[in-house]
């Protein structure tokens, strides 16, 4: 095999086996950074359910010392005492329900983040594997053009010999 040959192959082989190398490591990038929104869900979903937990603990505090102040008073739990209780009662629900609502559009987030992660790396992927089909017919392209270059320059050799030695 000519050097111009040789290298135009090497060439070819090189350009396709690193494109093909990056296409695979964009897939594993694209996987990788899906499964990190996936653990940043979780984390999110523990942080949320201990934010609500230390919510309710808090609210339990406060109307277990407001039942306190109102019994020490000697008022009977009826009437605004109970609606100051209730109302309390509500407050925490609400604000639990506020907690729930973030944690879910996080995770909506996380969830829609992880999945474009996994498609952009299939897109480079993708790229990459057309590059490296590009190389090889790119190289095809040049090695025709060697050989009809070849065939030319053998024909006017041919040609010369015949005219220089007639």
């Amino acid at each position: 095999m000519e050097p111009v040959t040789a290298s135009l192959v090497g060439s070819a082989v090189l350009g396709f086996k690193g494109n093909m190398n990056s296409a695979k490591a964009a897939r594993q990038i694209g996987e990788y950074n899906a499964q990190m929104a996936e653990n940043e869900m979780a984390v999110l979903s523990k942080q949320r359910s201990d934010k609500e937990v230390a919510l309710r603990k808090s609210s339990r505090r406060l109307v277990s010392s407001q039942r306190t102040a109102i019994s020490k008073g000697g008022v009977q739990i009826k009437g605004s005492p109970y609606l100051a209780l209730a109302d309390a009662y509500f407050a925490t629900e609400r604000d639990a329900l506020k907690i729930q609502y973030a944690a879910s559009a996080e995770s909506t987030a996380k969830i829609a983040e992880a999945a474009m992660s996994r498609a952009a790396g299939r897109v480079k992927s993708a790229n990459y594997e057309s590059a490296a089909f590009t190389t090889v017919l790119g190289a095809q392209s040049a090695l025709s053009k060697q050989q009809l270059q070849n065939d030319t320059f053998a024909l006017q050799q041919e040609y010369y010999k015949k005219e220089l030695g007639s």
